[in-house]
């Protein structure tokens, strides 16, 4: 199957970025322990654990570095009174965003979240404005490296996905596959990949749009500099969108 998935790369991009500042295993952390302290330190009975747990494993985060997050959320103390909220609006050009965040603090937070939006041309919307356009699926991907080798091709892919539940398969035009799962079979379905000892480029229960907001190369860096914005937030967990950026737009 193919597909044109540029909000897919454009993930892998900021990943990658964010990977390097640190940031990524401080919000992989927040999440485990979240996870554990509302639903238990068993990943097995856990499913939110066992997807952070995943997440964080992609990342090359190490099991000792997962266990203290884990023990400190059964444990309770600093972070217990976190709590999630999920904020929905514009940015230019309309591209729909979600920001997810974790605070002990809703009235900080929203203020520094609004700013971002404004700052950049962008509004906060009620709840339930944008999220209709998105749905909630694991996705595992593959991308090739600098010599466009990958790791595996479509069919193997498919045979190992399809056999542990997953829900479909795309390669995309530059070479890369997404695999995707509803959030349940999410584990399942990386677990399957690493008992083939193929390790996912990226895996992450995510909010996949329904539709993309095409934006010219201008508007594409305003709109960039507003994820980055959001992103920079301590209290932002995750900001999902549906821009399509252009190809030529750099976003280093």
């Amino acid at each position: 199957m193919s597909g044109h998935s540029k909000w897919a790369n454009i993930r892998f991009r900021k990943a990658a970025q964010d990977a390097k500042r640190g940031k990524i295993f401080t919000k992989l952390i927040r999440e485990i322990t979240t996870a554990a302290r509302m639903g238990g330190g068993d990943e097995s009975s856990n499913p939110r654990l066992r997807s952070a747990v995943v997440a964080a494993l992609a990342q090359n985060m190490t099991r000792d570095t997962i266990k203290r997050a884990i023990e400190r959320g059964v444990g309770g103390g600093e972070g217990t009174d976190l709590e999630t909220i999920v904020y929905e609006g514009y940015g230019v050009g309309g591209v729909a965003v979600m920001v997810e965040c974790m605070t002990d603090n809703r009235n900080r937070t929203a203020s520094e979240v609004r700013h971002a939006f404004t700052k950049f041309g962008g509004n906060l919307g009620s709840s339930g404005s944008v999220n209709y356009l998105f749905t909630k699926k694991g996705v595992v991907s593959f991308i090739p490296d600098e010599s466009g080798n990958m790791a595996l091709d479509e069919e193997k892919a498919m045979d190992i996905a399809l056999e542990a539940g997953a829900d479909d398969v795309v390669t995309n035009e530059d070479g890369s596959i997404d695999v995707y799962t509803s959030p349940e079979a999410f584990p399942a379905v990386v677990d399957a990949f690493n008992d083939n000892n193929i390790k996912p480029d990226n895996a992450q229960v995510t909010m996949t749009p329904s539709t993309e907001a095409d934006l010219d190369a201008d508007t594409a860096v305003k709109f960039m500099r507003m994820i980055d914005a959001l992103e920079d937030l301590d209290d932002v967990q995750e900001v999902y969108h549906n821009a399509s950026i252009p190809d030529d737009v750099n976003l280093d």
